[in-house]
């Protein structure tokens, strides 16, 4: 006869072999990604592109100009100017994108805007938003971005056929 204490035998079998592995691959692939983003940066651009870099905007101490996926490793200075661009606007979009949902949080039911019919949690209001809005909205980001582009970029017509997107020299995003 066994006693309890003899039947049970603990037991260092894994029921799941494989999602250890693959949980074990992916924490090694995402520690083996960030460590790039420690990695010094490669200078194989030319004097002026990295000349240019230390003057676009956001290139501030202690880091300088970051760019830990290479983005920058081919590119010239206007292309560099273009990708700050483009990279400022898009951050300043989604800021205010969170800070709209946020809002929307927390004025539910209680905002002057749209007679206070907007209910729900914040990623319900979109589709409760009367049609005008959306012209509205519409419109002024058109607006915006016209004005952007006219500020921003040189005429079509004035670029030479290999620099699409040539940026104006005094702009600054």
């Amino acid at each position: 006869q066994h006693s309890i204490n003899q039947s049970i035998q603990p037991t260092t079998h894994n029921p799941h072999p494989t999602t250890t592995m693959k949980f074990t691959a992916t924490l090694i692939a995402a520690l083996a990604g960030s460590a790039a983003a420690f990695a010094p940066i490669q200078q194989s651009t030319s004097g002026s592109a990295l000349k240019a870099t230390a003057e676009l905007p956001g290139a501030i101490a202690p880091v300088g100009f970051f760019d830990p996926l290479g983005f920058a490793d081919k590119a010239d200075a206007n292309t560099l100017k273009r990708y700050r661009e483009a990279e400022l606007t898009h951050g300043r979009v989604s800021m205010l994108a969170v800070i709209g949902f946020l809002v929307g949080e927390k004025v539910e039911g209680s905002s002057f805007l749209f007679d206070s019919q907007i209910s729900g949690p914040g990623i319900t209001h979109l589709s409760q938003v009367p049609a005008l809005f959306w012209v509205l909205l519409t419109v002024g980001i058109g607006a915006a971005e016209t004005r952007r582009a006219e500020m921003g970029f040189v005429e079509p017509q004035a670029v030479p056929v290999d620099q699409a997107g040539l940026m104006r020299e005094n702009y600054t995003p």
